[in-house]
């Protein structure tokens, strides 16, 4: 895993994030900047990527004017900016005084660094027409008093690009906020297959309630529904079961960064059986910690 050193001092901000917190994202290039970027978009911060510092403040004037509509900003700075990039010591010493912020500077080894940018078979920035290594030795010292000054220093030396995503996410989620939304969604076979569904269970082993004349005009959400269908043979044992199985499953999306999943529940008609146990598996999954649970219903009232 990687390593995380952690830098207090006057004003620097705890953990959680806060309304109107601004984040500056910078290290060195191949360590997860976009990664991390990315990450922050999907934890709802508005992301700017690339922006020179003497940008950052008419940023900061905006973003004061439209409080409630950005209350947490981040934004990548890196040697991209070439020489612009030399005001930014002093732009984020200027920012300090009027506004939370912290800087993530991302880091990672040399040796590292050079398997990444062989990897992807481009050049180093700052590499001219010397190899990538010297390009790397260049970076470090235009990036050292950033590096000195950074409330947060993540090493991705040994992350994986969904580990680096994780890590951001434990960093910079509120506390208690979900780490992955399940939609568990009901549905009708006869009107095909949920294309968005990344798990499928299938209600046609259970008698349908459709052939009851007193049931047929009712619909899963009607108790006399819920009562008949829980009380065939193996229905409380398969949503036991079930929700069960997908722990390990919701957990391991959670470690893959996987932020949304999809787990479909069908039947004949996504009427009645379905929409019954697509209910019955959401109240047992918020008991994995981390996941959020909302119930849709893809096919009822479609008849």
């Amino acid at each position: 895993m990687g390593n995380l050193e952690r830098r207090t001092g006057e004003g620097m901000a705890d953990e959680q994030t806060t309304p109107g917190e601004m984040l500056i994202v910078s290290g060195m290039s191949g360590a997860g900047r976009s990664t991390a970027a990315n990450a922050l978009e999907d934890l709802e911060w508005y992301v700017v990527d690339n922006l020179p510092p003497q940008m950052l403040k008419p940023l900061l004037d905006l973003t004061e004017l439209a409080a409630h509509a950005l209350p947490k900003v981040a934004v990548v700075v890196d040697v991209r900016g070439r020489n612009l990039f030399a005001e930014l010591p002093q732009a984020l010493r200027e920012l300090r005084d009027r506004r939370q912020l912290r800087v993530l500077f991302l880091d990672a080894s040399d040796e590292v660094l050079v398997r990444r940018f062989e990897a992807v078979r481009r050049p180093h920035p700052l590499q001219g027409e010397g190899t990538i290594l010297d390009g790397i030795r260049r970076e470090r010292q235009r990036l050292a008093a950033i590096r000195e000054n950074a409330d947060l220093i993540v090493d991705t030396s040994r992350f994986n690009v969904h580990q680096l995503a994780t890590h951001m996410v434990d960093l910079f989620s509120e506390e208690g906020a979900a780490r992955h939304v399940v939609t568990v969604m009901s549905f009708g076979f006869k009107y095909g297959l949920p294309p968005d569904a990344d798990l499928v269970a299938d209600m046609r082993f259970l008698p349908n309630p459709y052939w009851n004349e007193q049931l047929r005009p009712l619909t899963g959400v009607d108790e006399d529904v819920r009562d008949y269908v829980l009380e065939q043979e193996g229905a409380v044992a398969f949503v036991d079961a079930y929700a069960a199985a997908l722990r390990p499953v919701l957990e391991g999306y959670q470690r893959e960064n996987k932020r949304h999943s999809v787990v479909a529940i069908g039947c004949t008609g996504g009427k009645h059986r379905s929409v019954v146990m697509a209910r019955e598996l959401a109240a047992r999954l918020p008991e994995v910690a981390g996941v959020a649970v909302r119930v849709k219903d893809r096919d009822l009232g479609r008849e």
